[in-house]
């Protein structure tokens, strides 16, 4: 026994109006087979009333109208074939989505039932005069239902090559290759955005026989990349035409094209501007494409990578980073390696880190992006990485060690004249504002605001949630305890503890007088007489 692939033409021919995942893929078609056709102008017409649609063109024209029914099996010309690689499916797609065509080329038409045709009834080909006959190609489908069909279209034809006029109006087709400035490149043309201004983006609409195939963003807002495809190249999937066959792949390939488009253009930049300029314009460009390596033989810096402290630093989840400022401009080569300019690599802001970030203020230091630059340049032998150096902070004149009660954090609290901390070999001494280090806020005698309580916690809860009423209490908790133990007045600080307890609201204590006596040593006990 023996068996063989056969086709059911009859299951083919039912089954086939399910292949289409797109009813618009309808227009894209007689789009596309106009186009190959040679036409130079394309006009479309569609009555969302009476569902009849009308597209005509002025190209080359059908000469054997059997190639319209004639299923996978491509009717254009040997170099249209190698070119393109047309599936012979395109016109099926009528046959489902009508009810009646009326197609007219040259001096023949054809008026047909769409049913009649699938149940593969004859159809007469008919004759015009020469008076009549058309140039071009000129087709008229019944009961074709796209009501939206105008607020697609445009997008339909972005990237179209032949001019197209829907309902009289042009469409603007503003990623045609024709309005675009491109180069070439081995996958076809290419268009990138920020060639001249530097503002580039990742945002790619690559096309392929002029509908778009991938499109790396949801919106067509702002300016995109574009990429025409060579379409000897590429094939799309059957029959929608909308994705490209191995799309991980070729959106592989397509990157790596974008990013040696990208390159040529930089190196051209980096010959004609001065150095200044270059970074100035192209360091974005160059960091987003994986470039960064252009700026190895250059004395000149990008001030992105360079952050000043410019207030006290806390501890936060990258919302509120307002302690640090890019600068303004770039410190120099000779400045840097002089000395005379110092940078440092700092993570952000830890419980085990406050230090080295307030030795670092302290000493004007800037912050600097070692990973906005390639590995070999010059700049990375001229940078502390604070990091892995080891980090000290210890007390100078301790006054009084005690715990914050605080309604989020619960730290040690010393208070001293100053705080030493030291990196590596270098040592400051800080006396205006606190450090918190190993569970413990070292307040110095500079110190009254609470704000240190800040380096112990972000203040966010596991929901990411900003705890801003427990931030206000421990802050001004820790500030009162600052308050209340450097006070040098005992009645003073005694009356100051009391007004807190409001006493005055238990009747019981109303006309009476105590006598408080307060013992000594790190945690001293208290008692209370009445007294008459």
């Amino acid at each position: 026994m023996q068996i063989q692939v056969r086709i059911n033409e009859e299951g083919t021919l039912r089954n086939q109006r399910y292949a289409f995942t797109d009813r618009f893929t309808l227009i894209s078609e007689l789009l596309q087979n106009a186009r190959r056709a040679g036409a130079t102008q394309i006009g479309i017409r569609h009555d969302a009333v009476s569902k009849v649609l009308l597209v005509t063109d002025d190209g080359r024209g059908i000469d054997d109208f059997q190639k319209l029914l004639s299923f996978n099996e491509s009717g254009w010309d040997a170099s249209t074939c190698a070119e393109e690689r047309p599936f012979g499916v395109g016109f099926s797609k009528c046959l489902y989505a009508t009810s009646r065509c009326v197609v007219t080329s040259g001096c023949q038409w054809v008026d047909f039932d769409t049913s009649a045709a699938l149940a593969k009834s004859p159809i007469e080909v008919m004759q015009v005069g020469e008076s009549d006959a058309i140039a071009g190609t000129r087709i008229e489908l019944h009961g074709v239902d796209l009501p939206d069909l105008g607020a697609r279209i445009a997008t339909l034809c972005l990237g179209f090559p032949v001019p197209v006029l829907f309902n009289g109006q042009a469409l603007e087709r503003r990623l045609a290759e024709a309005h675009l400035a491109t180069m070439p490149s081995p996958m076809g043309t290419v268009h990138l955005t920020g060639k001249h201004d530097g503002k580039h983006s990742h945002h790619t609409m690559v096309f392929l026989q002029g509908f778009c195939v991938l499109n790396t963003s949801y919106h067509l807002l702002g300016d995109v990349n574009v990429v025409h495809l060579d379409s000897r190249q590429f094939v799309a999937r059957l029959p929608d035409r909308d994705k490209l066959i191995d799309e991980d792949v070729q959106r592989k390939r397509i990157e790596a094209e974008l990013k040696e488009g990208w390159r040529r253009i930089l190196e051209v930049a980096k010959a004609q501007l001065s150095p200044d300029r270059f970074v100035e314009i192209y360091y974005a460009a160059m960091r987003a494409w994986g470039h960064v390596d252009l700026l190895n033989d250059l004395d000149v810096l990008p001030c992105e990578l360079f952050d000043a402290i410019v207030g006290y630093p806390i501890l936060d989840n990258a919302s509120h980073r307002d302690y640090v400022q890019p600068v303004t401009t770039a410190p120099t080569r000779e400045a840097i390696e002089s000395g005379a300019v110092t940078l440092v690599d700092l993570d952000w802001l830890s419980d085990d880190n406050a230090g080295r970030w307030m030795l670092a203020r302290a000493r004007d230091y800037l912050v600097f992006g070692w990973n906005g630059l390639h590995a070999d340049h010059w700049v990375h032998h001229h940078v502390r990485y604070f990091e892995f150096e080891a980090l000290t902070v210890e007390a100078l004149s301790e006054q009084h060690r005690t715990v914050l009660e605080g309604r989020w954090v619960w730290p040690t609290v010393i208070l001293c004249g100053a705080v030493r901390i030291k990196v590596g070999g270098e040592t400051v001494e800080i006396t205006d504002a606190g450090i918190y280090h190993g569970d413990t806020l070292y307040i110095p005698a500079g110190e009254t605001s609470g704000e240190p309580v800040r380096q112990a916690s972000s203040f966010t809860d596991e929901n990411g949630q900003f705890l801003e009423s427990d931030l206000d209490a421990d802050r001004s908790t820790l500030a009162d305890l600052i308050s209340h133990l450097r006070s040098v007045d005992p009645v003073q600080t005694l009356d100051s503890l009391m007004q807190t307890l409001k006493l005055g609201k238990y009747p019981l204590l109303h006309g009476k007088t105590f006598q408080l006596n307060v013992g000594t040593g790190s945690a001293p006990s208290h008692s209370i007489e009445l007294v008459g």
